[in-house]
C-alpha cells in the first residue's frame, strides 16, 4: 500500500507541514515542518498519496518545478461530493467551512470563485482567495470525511467517486500546464478570410458590416442584427412574428433578411468569442490554457474559467494544430450515455447490445425496431432525456418491451425527482435539492436541468441554485437524464486517469491536453500515436470495469491521428 501524507503550504514562504497518516486517517508520526514544500515532495515515493486542502493551491508550484504526483486527495472537491450526498449541496464547501461544522462554530462562506483574468496565462499560480483552515483542523475534517464515506449508501463507489474526483484535479493541472498547441498565424488567417479586415477604432469587420447592410436592406430600413430586440421588432413591422431569434427559428422564416441575418449572427459569434481580441488575451508562446474545473456542473461535467474552451467552433478548430513531427489524437467515446445506462440498469438485452464495438443504435434497431435505425436511436435518447409525448411514446412502449429495466431506471429516476428525493448516479455524484427546501420539500432544478444550459465560463463548481421553484415533472425530466449523464461523467474521470496512469508509465512524452465530456485529445510524438491510441482504447475498458463492475458492455472510441484538430470530425 502507498504511503499516505497530509500536506499543507507554510501560509508565507516556500515552506510546507505535513505528517504521515495510517489507514484510518489519523497521523502515524510527528508533524513536520520543512523549509521547501517542492523538496519535501520530491523526497516522498512517488507513489504517495498527499491529502491536501485543494489541488490548486499546491499542484501548480510543483508542476512548474517539474514534480508530478501521482495520486491525492482533495479534501475540498470530497466535501462538495459528500455535502451533495447527504442532501445539503450549497453549503460552503471549503475546508474552513468544514472545519467550522465539526466545531459548531459559525460557518464562513466560500471565497468568491478566482475567475481567469484574460491576458494572463498563469493565473493558476497566483494566490487564490482561501479561507484559512490550520493544520490541524484539515487533518480533522480529513479524518470525519473518512468516516461519513463509511456512512455513505455504498461507502466503496463513494470513496471511488473522491478519488476520481481528486485524479481528475490532477488532470485539470496538468492540461492547463501543457497547454492546447494553437498557431496563432493561422489564426489571423482564418479571421481575415471570414471577417474580412478589420476598421479602426474597434467597430465590426468589413465582412459583417457588409452582412448588416444587407439585413437593413432587407427590411427597408435600419437595423442592428446585434440587437436581438431590434430583430424582432424589424419582423413584427413585416408581418413576422417571431418568439426569439434563434437560429431554428429564424430558419423557418421566409423573408429575404434571414439568410443574411443567420450569416451575421454565427460571424458575430466568431467575432466576439473567438476574434482578434480573445486571441490576444488567450494564445501565449503556441498555447492556449484553460483553467478546468472538474465537477464545475452538478452533474459531474467539466466546465473552464475563461476562454471558451469548451465551445470552440469547428472553424476555428483550424488553428489547433500540432508542434512539428508531433500529432494530436482526437478519441470520442461512441454512443457513451446509452452504453452507461446498459451499464447501470443491467438490463441484460441492452448490455447484450451494449457489448459490441460498433454501431449501437442499428444493434438496437434490429432488435426492437425492424431495422430502422433513426426511430431506435429516437427511443433511447427519449427515453434518457424524457421524450415521452407523440412518436417519442409509441417508441418509448416499444424500448420498455425489449428492454424494460432499462426504462424502469430511468422512470424511477424520474419519479424520485418529481417527490423531491435525492437521486444519485451509480457512484453516488448526487442530484441537489430546491435552493430552500427542507429534508421533506420539493427538490428544485438546478442550473444545468431543464432549460438552456449554464454559461461555461465563470461557472461555480457543484452546485448553483437555479430554477428553485421548478414544476415537478421538469425536475422528472432533468434527474432522469443525471443519472445516466452523471454516471457518464464519473466514468470519463475513471478513464481519464487510467490514460493519465498509462501514458506516465509508459515513458512516453504524450500529454493529456484537451477534454469535454466525451472527448479527449492527446499531443503526442508522431511516433506513440499508435500507442496512444491503445492506451486510450484501454482505459476506457478499465474505467467500464471499475466503475460499473464485470458487465458485458463494451465502451469504444473513434479515434483520428491528425495534424488539425478540425481534421478529426
Amino acid at each position: 500500500m502507498s504511503e499516505r501524507w497530509a500536506l499543507a503550504p507554510e501560509p508565507e514562504g516556500e515552506g510546507a507541514v505535513l505528517v504521515p497518516l495510517g489507514p484510518d486517517g489519523a497521523p502515524a508520526g510527528a508533524v513536520r515542518r520543512e523549509p521547501d514544500l517542492v523538496a519535501a515532495v520530491r523526497s516522498r515515493p512517488e507513489a504517495a498519496r498527499w491529502v491536501w486542502r485543494s489541488t490548486a493551491e499546491v499542484y501548480p508550484r510543483l508542476l512548474a518545478a517539474g514534480v508530478r504526483v501521482e495520486r491525492c486527495y482533495d479534501v475540498e472537491a470530497a466535501e462538495q461530493l459528500l455535502l451533495g450526498h447527504e442532501g445539503r449541496l450549497g453549503e460552503p464547501r471549503s475546508a474552513a467551512a468544514a472545519w467550522a461544522r465539526l466545531r459548531n462554530a459559525p460557518v464562513p462562506p466560500d471565497p468568491p470563485q478566482r475567475a481567469a483574468e484574460p491576458g494572463s496565462q498563469d493565473s493558476l499560480f497566483e494566490p487564490a482567495p482561501v479561507s484559512p483552515v490550520s493544520f490541524e483542523g484539515l487533518l480533522a475534517v480529513y479524518a470525519e470525511q473518512q468516516r461519513r464515506h463509511d456512512r455513505a449508501e455504498h461507502p466503496g463507489r463513494m470513496r471511488l467517486l473522491t478519488a476520481a474526483e481528486s485524479a481528475g484535479m490532477l488532470v485539470a493541472g496538468e492540461m492547463h500546464r501543457a497547454g492546447l498547441p494553437w498557431r496563432a498565424d493561422v489564426h489571423r488567417e482564418l479571421l481575415h478570410e471570414l471577417l474580412g479586415e478589420r476598421y479602426a477604432g474597434g467597430g465590426e469587420p468589413r465582412r459583417l458590416a457588409e452582412l448588416a447592410e444587407e439585413v437593413s436592406a432587407a427590411f427597408g430600413h435600419r437595423v442592428r442584427p446585434d440587437l436581438p430586440a431590434d430583430v424582432v421588432r424589424a419582423f413584427a413591422r413585416a408581418g413576422v412574428r417571431l418568439r426569439s431569434t434563434r437560429r431554428w427559428e429564424l430558419a423557418e422564416v421566409d423573408h429575404p433578411a434571414v439568410e443574411p441575418l443567420i450569416a451575421y449572427k454565427k460571424l458575430y459569434r466568431i467575432w466576439t468569442a473567438h476574434g482578434w481580441t480573445w486571441l490576444a488575451d488567450w494564445v501565449r508562446e503556441g498555447r492556449f490554457r484553460p483553467e478546468y474545473l472538474p465537477g464545475g456542473t452538478v452533474s459531474g461535467r467539466w466546465t473552464t474559467s475563461g476562454g471558451g474552451a469548451l465551445q470552440i467552433p469547428k472553424v476555428i478548430r483550424r488553428a489547433v494544430v500540432a508542434d512539428e513531427g508531433w500529432r494530436l489524437v482526437v478519441a470520442d467515446a461512441d454512443q457513451m450515455e446509452p452504453r452507461v445506462l446498459a451499464a447501470i440498469s443491467r438490463d441484460p438485452g441492452l448490455m447484450d447490445v451494449a457489448g459490441h464495438p460498433d454501431d449501437l443504435y442499428t444493434r438496437l434497431s434490429d432488435r426492437a425496431f425492424s431495422g430502422d435505425r433513426d426511430h431506435a436511436k429516437l427511443a433511447l435518447l427519449g427515453a434518457i432525456y424524457g421524450q415521452t409525448s407523440g412518436d417519442g411514446l409509441k417508441n418509448l412502449a416499444a424500448l420498455r418491451r425489449r428492454f424494460p429495466r432499462a426504462v424502469a431506471y430511468v422512470d424511477e429516476a424520474a419519479r424520485a425527482g418529481e417527490e423531491g428525493r435525492l437521486v444519485r448516479t451509480w457512484l453516488g455524484r448526487t442530484s441537489p435539492r430546491a435552493a430552500g427546501a427542507d429534508e421533506d420539500g420539493e427538490a428544485g432544478l438546478p442550473q444545468d436541468a431543464d432549460g438552456p444550459p449554464p454559461a461555461e465560463d465563470g461557472a461555480a463548481p457543484g452546485f448553483t441554485p437555479g430554477y428553485a421553484s421548478g414544476n415537478a415533472r421538469a425536475r422528472g425530466r432533468f434527474t432522469r437524464n443525471f443519472v445516466v449523464q452523471g454516471s457518464a461523467a464519473d466514468w470519463a474521470l475513471l478513464m481519464l486517469a487510467a490514460l493519465r496512469r498509462t501514458l506516465a508509465s509508459a515513458g512516453m512524452r504524450a500529454e493529456l491536453v484537451f477534454f469535454q465530456h466525451d472527448e479527449v485529445i492527446v499531443h503526442c510524438p508522431a511516433e506513440e500515436a499508435g500507442a496512444v491510441t491503445e492506451a486510450i482504447r484501454a482505459a476506457g475498458d478499465e474505467a467500464g470495469l471499475i466503475a460499473f463492475g464485470r458487465t458485458p458492455v463494451r465502451f469504444p472510441f473513434t479515434t483520428a491521428t491528425v495534424e488539425r484538430y478540425a481534421d478529426a470530425k
